[in-house]
Formats: structure tokens, C-alpha cells, sequence
């Protein structure tokens, strides 16, 4: 109730604060300025801010028919609003305690249609994380020639998991008791990964 009544949190939403400049750089579209929002939220004190990119401005990343609007929106989009997010939050100091997670809830079929579309692959996607203590510009795993397999690396949603738990400060071999008080894991399974730095 604090947080959804704090001054701070409602001025943070006002995106209109922010120079002209700076709205730009996020770029002026849907998705850039829900960053911006996003950043001003984490600035406000906000300790858990999600941006979801599905439709936005009516582009979709379900690309089964082709990538043409993956080619020409949504990769450029994200490149443009999430770098400008990760300098920002760096010039502002925010960036070593704040983790940027970009992902998507599935891979692609390493081979495409005539029309580069692509269908779900649950076997390998790729996450970028920043900032909250990763070490900066390095690479975990890797996949065969085809994107189609882990060769090196290989992890699991849960390792993902245990590994965001980790940089958020919670163990993530923690037991929390269900309604009977019964211990059960808030990861089942899931190691962190070796990318703090």
C-alpha cells in the first residue's frame, strides 16, 4: 500500500519529467519509454520494476510466418531502449545494485521457414544479464553451429532462477514451509552460475 500510495512512485510514472533528450535516447516508442518509466521507478526506490515487451505498437516477437517486423522493430527497439537503460542507470550509479534481466520464455527452431519465420524451441534460448554484480562483457555457455543445443555451459530455468535469487541477496537454497510446514524449496534444483564478477 506504501509504495502504490508514495508520492515518489506516482511522480516516478510521469515520464514527461525527463528532457526530451533523454526520451529520445530510450526511444519514442512503447517499449522505450515503459524503460524509462522502469528506471525512474528503480531511482523512486522500487526494488522490483518488470517491462514486458509482447505487442507493443502492434508488433509481436511470435514470428512463426516470417522476422520481417523482428528485423525492422523489435531487435533495433530493444537494442535501442534496453543500452540506453544500462548507461543511464551507470551514469547515475544504479547499475551495480540494480540486475537487468532480458529474456524470453522460449528459443526459436534453429532452422527457419522461407521467410526466416521460426517456431518455439524449448531446448536453448539465450538471457542477458546485467549489472547487480555480473561481471560485465563476458559470455556463459555455448551452443553447437545451428543454435540448436548447448555444447558448453548448459543450464536450466531453475539454475537461472537460483542464480537472479543469488544477485537479489536470497539464498536460493532457502526452504519456505507450505500450509502443512513442510520445507519446500523456492528452487528446486537450480545451481548459481559462475558470471559475478
Amino acid at each position: 500500500l506504501h509504495l502504490v500510495t508514495d508520492g515518489r512512485t506516482r511522480d516516478a510514472l510521469d515520464v514527461r519529467r525527463e528532457p526530451a533528450a533523454l526520451r529520445d535516447r530510450y526511444g519514442r516508442h512503447l517499449f522505450g519509454q515503459s524503460v524509462l518509466v522502469a528506471r525512474r521507478l528503480i531511482e523512486a526506490g522500487v526494488r522490483y520494476v518488470t517491462v514486458g515487451w509482447d505487442c507493443p505498437d502492434g508488433y509481436s516477437w511470435d514470428s512463426h510466418t516470417h522476422s520481417d517486423d523482428v528485423k525492422a522493430h523489435l531487435l533495433p527497439g530493444l537494442d535501442q531502449s534496453l543500452s540506453a537503460l544500462l548507461v543511464d542507470l551507470d551514469e547515475r550509479g544504479l547499475l551495480d545494485e540494480t540486475l537487468i534481466v532480458c529474456t524470453g520464455e522460449m528459443g526459436r527452431t534453429p532452422k527457419p521457414n522461407a521467410r526466416w519465420g521460426r517456431q518455439h524451441w524449448s531446448t536453448l534460448f539465450s538471457t542477458l544479464l546485467a549489472g547487480g554484480g555480473v561481471r560485465g562483457g563476458s559470455l556463459y555457455g555455448a551452443s553447437d553451429r545451428n543454435a540448436a543445443f548447448a555444447v558448453d555451459g548448459p543450464s536450466t530455468p531453475e539454475d537461472l532462477a537460483a542464480t537472479i535469487l543469488h544477485a537479489m541477496g536470497i539464498d536460493p537454497e532457502h526452504r519456505l514451509r507450505d500450509p502443512q510446514g513442510r520445507p519446500t524449496p523456492i528452487v528446486e534444483g537450480g545451481r548459481v552460475l559462475p558470471i559475478f564478477g
